[in-house]
Order: structure tokens, then C-alpha cells, then sequence
């Protein structure tokens, strides 16, 4: 006897843990991830940076019934899991797969009352479980800044820094001409088999001679060294406003475009307030603003140091603040501070600086985020000392006036 194979049919239920795109949420999560201290800074809190789960599980609360993360059915279903109460259980999924895909790892605290051996022990609180966004959420996060902003921009394609003049290389773009010593033997087939027999006519086997080796030219292509300075004082997060989370934006939209489109170029990080250090890229999401005051100068001096290393046609200083400089690193170590005018010690120490960079060759371009009269009048003296170019923009078009300027840089001379 035959058995018929029955195939029962449901009514399809959606599961919002499983199906939300982790990319969608990284992005709603965005602000929270690469927050700057902004929340806190009437406490004056300038931390480490680290978050701990309960912070991120009301985050990601927030952007499931702030955001357009739902369909019309999953909201539903969400507002259902809210009054029943079972909403916290759909959260610890979604960290769940945040940590099995790797945009998250979770530092476990040691627990002093878990011990071998025999006896039990009390310990004390359980310290918090801490995260920790990884390289993977960086680059995400640096490739939706850099679309966001290209797409603002018209953008639908970019590329590396063309020049003017011309290079041999493997892809040809110009004229042929003849090879000289030192080039890449990049031979146009065509041209040096027209060459030996123009000389030599169609005899067989064809002669070809050095002066017959014709090269393919292709548009020379300039690297660039570019150190982002980015101010983190104090005031990149008073007035209520927050200017310091959009500049971290950019400057991961920065980094990934460099990394993407040119692998030529180098880009070095350097964070300046009382002092100044140089950061990894990789560490820029947890930076936090503070301490008060501008250093300018010593994020300048930083910036030339890692200059002298790098090999590169075109080197450059980005600059972004919102501020003058208001400190001074003396040379016994201790930091001189004055946070009222234009102190005079520290701004000719400071363009004294500037002058260093203009005579290595070094460019300075400022993009500032504020208009008092103090910074305008620095930065215009900075602007006609080095050649460079002033931005005055806000945080949320800083993006596309420092990509549009970093692009536009097309043109080298070879002496």
C-alpha cells in the first residue's frame, strides 16, 4: 500500500532576531558605538571608552523602537514581545549574533568567587561584562560614512591622485614613446615592430634594436602622507552640541578610502589637547574628548615626526578643531595653559611650528568647526604662511568639504 507524503502548510511567523540585517543595526547603533563623551560632559567624565552590555542591550532597545529597522509585521510582533515581556530575550539574541558574526567581542570580568578546589568562596560584585566593537564594525562603519558622504557629494566612482604628467606603467592611458633606462618595460608590441621596420624594411628574421623599444605611458599617479590632527578638547563637546563623534566619522571614512582607493597613500592619527599622541586608526572608535585645552603646536611637532618616515610625493596635515591654541608644552615637560585670547607666547611658539612644516615642504590645511574671532585669525595666518587652505564648515558637512579636498589634490610638478 502506498503511502501519500502529506505536507502540512503554517502560518509563516517572522523572527526578527534571525532575519534583521546586522548591518542595518550596526548602522541605527552608529552614534552610540562612536559616542565621544557627549552624554557626560557635564560630569566631566573623560574615560577609557569602554561600554559594557547593559549599555548596549538599551541601545539596541532604543534603535528597534526608534528606527525604520522593522517591516510593518515585525513591528508588531515587536510591540507583542513589549507587553509580554519577553522584548529582553529578543535583545540578547541580536548580541548574540553580533558576537558569532564579529562585529562585537565580549570581555568576560574575572569572577574572584569561582575557584578550584574543594572549599567555596564569597566573592565580591560581579564586575560589569564589557564589549569592544571590532576591526570588522570599524569597517563597516568606515564604508557607510564614505558612501553617505560620496553619495551627498554625486560621487558615483573615485580614484587615485592623478597629475599631469606623464609615467610608464602596466596601464596605458597616453602616447607611446620611447623606452629609456629606468622605465617599466611596459612595451607597446604595435609601435617597436613599426620602429625596426621602418629602419630595417620587411626583412625576415626582423632586427630590433634599443632605440625600436617603444613604452605605453600611463597618467603618473602621486602618493600622498596625510596626518589627520584631530582636536579633543573639551570644547568638541560643550555648547551643546557633540563635533566630536562627525570628526571621528570622517576621519574613518578617510581612512577606509585611502584603504580602498589609495593603497599608495598613508594616513597616521593624532589626537591633541593639553598634549598631543598619535593613535592608531583601529583604536579610533573608543577615543573620548578631553582633556580642556588646545595644543596645537604639539600635535604640529607630532605630525612632522611622523612625516620624516614616510617616503611619499605629497605630504600633508589635516587639521580639525574648534578652538585656538590655548597650550604649550615647555621644555621641562610642564604644560603652559591659557584658554583666554590669544596668549602670545603660545601662538608664536605655535606658528613657529608652522613655519618648520612650511620649509619641509609639509602643507596645512584647516577645517574649523567654529567661528570665533581668535581661531579665524590663527588659521588664516597658519593658511597664508603654508600655502594651504581654511574650511570654516559644521560638524555634519565637514565630511564632504575635507573628501572633496582630498581628492581634488590632481596635480604635482616633477623638476
Amino acid at each position: 500500500m502506498l503511502c501519500m507524503k502529506r505536507i502540512r502548510y503554517s502560518k509563516y511567523v517572522p523572527d526578527p532576531a534571525g532575519e534583521m540585517s546586522m548591518e542595518d543595526l550596526l548602522s541605527a547603533l552608529s552614534d552610540y558605538l562612536l559616542q565621544s563623551g557627549f552624554q557626560n560632559y557635564l560630569y566631566d567624565d573623560f574615560g577609557d571608552g569602554e561600554q559594557t552590555l547593559d549599555d548596549l542591550r538599551r541601545a539596541i532597545e532604543q534603535a528597534l523602537l526608534d528606527s525604520d529597522l522593522l517591516d510593518e509585521q515585525m513591528r508588531q510582533q515587536l510591540q507583542q514581545m513589549q507587553m509580554e515581556g519577553t522584548l529582553d530575550e529578543l535583545i540578547d539574541q541580536l548580541i548574540q549574533r553580533m558576537q558569532q558574526e564579529d562585529y562585537i567581542s565580549i570581555d568576560q570580568p574575572h569572577d574572584p568567587a569561582r575557584q578550584s578546589g574543594a572549599g567555596g568562596q564569597v566573592g565580591e560584585a560581579q564586575q560589569q561584562v564589557k564589549f569592544e566593537i571590532t576591526d570588522k564594525s570599524l569597517d563597516f562603519l568606515g564604508f557607510k560614512t564614505l558612501r553617505d558622504l560620496m553619495g551627498s557629494l554625486g560621487k558615483s566612482s573615485f580614484g587615485r591622485h592623478d597629475t599631469r604628467d606623464m609615467a610608464t606603467g602596466i596601464e596605458a592611458s597616453g602616447a607611446s614613446r620611447q623606452y629609456e633606462f629606468g622605465d617599466t618595460l611596459n612595451l607597446d608590441i604595435t609601435a617597436t615592430l613599426s620602429s625596426a621596420i621602418q629602419r630595417e624594411g620587411m626583412n625576415l628574421p626582423l632586427n630590433i634594436e634599443y632605440s625600436d623599444l617603444q613604452v605605453h605611458q600611463c597618467e603618473y599617479q602621486s602618493s600622498c602622507a596625510t596626518v589627520l590632527m584631530l582636536d579633543c578638547s573639551h570644547s568638541m563637546i560643550l555648547y551643546g552640541e557633540d563635533r566630536f563623534t562627525p570628526a571621528k566619522k570622517v576621519a574613518m571614512a578617510l581612512s577606509h578610502l585611502i584603504r580602498t582607493q589609495y593603497p599608495g597613500d598613508s594616513l597616521s592619527l593624532i589626537l591633541f589637547h593639553d598634549s598631543a599622541e598619535e593613535v592608531p586608526l583601529s583604536q579610533l572608535a573608543r577615543v573620548k574628548v578631553g582633556p580642556y585645552y588646545t595644543n596645537t603646536r604639539e600635535g604640529l611637532r607630532l605630525a612632522q615626526r611622523i612625516l620624516q618616515r614616510q617616503r611619499k610625493d605629497m605630504k600633508q596635515i589635516v587639521m580639525i578643531t574648534d578652538g585656538k591654541p590655548s597650550a604649550l608644552t615647555l621644555e621641562d615637560g610642564r604644560i603652559y595653559k591659557n584658554a583666554f585670547g590669544l596668549d602670545p607666547l603660545v601662538v608664536s611658539q605655535t606658528l613657529e611650528e608652522v613655519s618648520k612644516c612650511k620649509r619641509a615642504g609639509v602643507l596645512i590645511n584647516t577645517f574649523m568647526l567654529a567661528s570665533d574671532y581668535g581661531l579665524v585669525q590663527f588659521v588664516q595666518k597658519v593658511t597664508e604662511m603654508c600655502r594651504g587652505k581654511a574650511y570654516f564648515t559644521t560638524p555634519y558637512t565637514l565630511g564632504q568639504y575635507l573628501l572633496m579636498d582630498y581628492m581634488s589634490r590632481k596635480t604635482k610638478t616633477i623638476h
